[in-house]
C-alpha cells in the first residue's frame, strides 16, 4: 500500500512538470540569442510577484518572450524592447527602475528611515547621559545607597 501511495504521489509530481512550456526560437547569430537572453533574465514578469520573464511560467510572460523575440527579428534595439514594455506594463516590469519623482521614495526611502534610526538612537543615548544624579547601571545615588545597605545587612536566621 505505502508503494503504491508513493507512486501516485510520485507521478502527480512529475504530471506538474511535463505540463511546462518550452520555448525554442531560432536565432541568426549567437549574439542575437544572448540579447534575448539578457532581455528575458533582466525584465520582471507582470502577472508574478518577483520572477523575471524567463523563469515564469504565467500565459503572459509566455507571451512577453515571444513578443521581445518577434521585436528582435525586426531588428529593434533593447532600448526600443524595453520602452514598448515600459509603456505596456510601467517600471514594474524593470528590477531597477529610472529615479523619477515617483520612485524616489522607492530609491531613497531605506536610506532614509536607517538614517532617522540611527538619530533617534542618539537622541536616546544623549537623553540618558544627561539625566542628572543617574550612574552607568542606571540607579541613582539614592538607589545605590539603599542597594548597598540592603546587600549589607545579614538575613536572621529562622529557628522552630
Amino acid at each position: 500500500m505505502k508503494r503504491l501511495l508513493t507512486a501516485a504521489v510520485l507521478g502527480l509530481a512529475l504530471l506538474g512538470t511535463a505540463q511546462a512550456a518550452i520555448d525554442t526560437y531560432e536565432f541568426a547569430t549567437e549574439a542575437e540569442r544572448q540579447r534575448y537572453r539578457n532581455l528575458v533574465e533582466e525584465l520582471r514578469c507582470p502577472k508574478c510577484q518577483n520572477q523575471n520573464i524567463a523563469d515564469s511560467d504565467a500565459p503572459i510572460a509566455m507571451d512577453l518572450r515571444a513578443q521581445i523575440y518577434r521585436m528582435l527579428e525586426e531588428g529593434q534595439s533593447n532600448e526600443q524592447i524595453i520602452d514598448y514594455l515600459v509603456s505596456r506594463y510601467g517600471d514594474f516590469v524593470l528590477y531597477k527602475p529610472p529615479v523619477t519623482a515617483r520612485t524616489v521614495l522607492l530609491w531613497y526611502g531605506p536610506a532614509g528611515l536607517l538614517a532617522g534610526g540611527f538619530v533617534l538612537l542618539g537622541v536616546i543615548l544623549l537623553r540618558r547621559r544627561s539625566k542628572p544624579g543617574v550612574t552607568a547601571s542606571g540607579l541613582s545615588v539614592d538607589e545605590q545607597q539603599r542597594l548597598a545597605a540592603l546587600l549589607n545587612q545579614t538575613p536572621v536566621d529562622k529557628k522552630d
